[in-house]
């Protein structure tokens, strides 16, 4: 079923947080009394280290270490559902990188024919979004391939519609972002939006396609992609042709199937709605110089 949004809805969201800032984790992160944590883990040459188990992994929640209590592995049969979302920019300046957009797109979706649904979030002006089951992945194709790029870029607002959606998920999910970087709509300011990435539990990867930008605004859109990622434990990947998207596809569903999945509770009792730093390391005899990709912490549930 789809449903058209405009920015007023976001910014509505945006009212309540700024009352308090415990909001934020209430509104996107409801209920938590397990804390989850979608982790990659890679060694020097970026080959993922994919045979961890509870043991070799250590938490430390601002200082404090945290007891393992959930694990599962991403390539197992027993691996948490997976809910896919696609954020597609089809306003008017993606005028000559949509037909690569397009096809890098529904690529993609072809390769993980194993998630539970597909979200379709395709914005311009405004945001449209859309829930697919994989019986009704045609349709998901074909709104795809029709939609002409037109009126401005929406982009924050879309993130954050889709943050908002995703919070009743459960198991892991997973964001691909198609963008050409730059945002020209949103009533949700930048800040404001890492703020709501810092608050989810999704995985965001973001593919910019940045060749036909002027070179006075690629740098800051390109660095802006690798912060929203990074702030998720995700990617960001940069393509100029349909081979640099399978290589970026290759590299994204590698790192899905290779993530693992830890949750803990925490020592801290407290319901303050503070934000709580979380490190991840792994301590395994052989194993040095690792790259581990995860979210940086969350905000604690807040009671007033």
């Amino acid at each position: 079923m789809m449903r058209a949004w405009v920015p007023g809805v976001v910014a509505a969201v945006l009212a309540c947080m700024a009352g308090d800032p415990g909001i934020s984790a209430q509104t996107f992160r409801a209920g938590i009394d397990l804390v989850s944590f979608g982790v990659t883990v890679t060694d020097r040459r970026g080959n993922h280290i994919t045979d961890l188990s509870p043991e070799d992994f250590e938490i430390v929640e601002d200082g404090k270490p945290q007891q393992v209590s959930f694990f599962a592995r991403g390539d197992e049969q027993d691996a948490l559902e997976l809910h896919v979302g696609l954020l597609f920019d089809t306003s008017g300046s993606m005028g000559q990188d949509i037909k690569l957009s397009r096809s890098a797109a529904i690529r993609f979706l072809n390769t993980l024919q194993d998630a539970r649904d597909m979200t379709l979030v395709d914005f311009d002006t405004e945001v449209r979004v859309a829930r697919y089951g994989q019986q009704d992945f045609p349709r998901l194709v074909e709104r795809i391939r029709t939609r002409r790029p037109d009126g401005y870029t929406a982009m924050y607002d879309a993130l954050g519609v889709y943050l908002d959606g995703a919070a009743e998920d459960e198991g892991r999910t997973i964001l691909v972002l198609y963008t050409d970087g730059g945002d020209t709509r949103s009533t949700i300011g930048y800040g404001d939006l890492m703020t709501l990435l810092r608050a989810s539990d999704v995985t965001v990867y973001s593919v910019g396609f940045l060749d036909n930008q002027s070179s006075s605004t690629k740098t800051e859109q390109r660095a802006r992609l690798y912060q929203i990622a990074e702030a998720t434990g995700g990617d960001a990947f940069f393509p100029s042709s349909m081979e640099d998207v399978e290589k970026a596809y290759d590299k994204i569903v590698a790192q899905i199937r290779a993530q693992y999945s830890l949750g803990y509770t925490s020592t801290n009792t407290k319901q303050d709605g503070s934000w709580r730093k979380v490190e991840i390391k792994v301590r395994k005899p052989g194993l040095s110089g690792l790259r581990i990709q995860a979210r940086k912490g969350y905000f604690a549930p807040y009671k007033q």
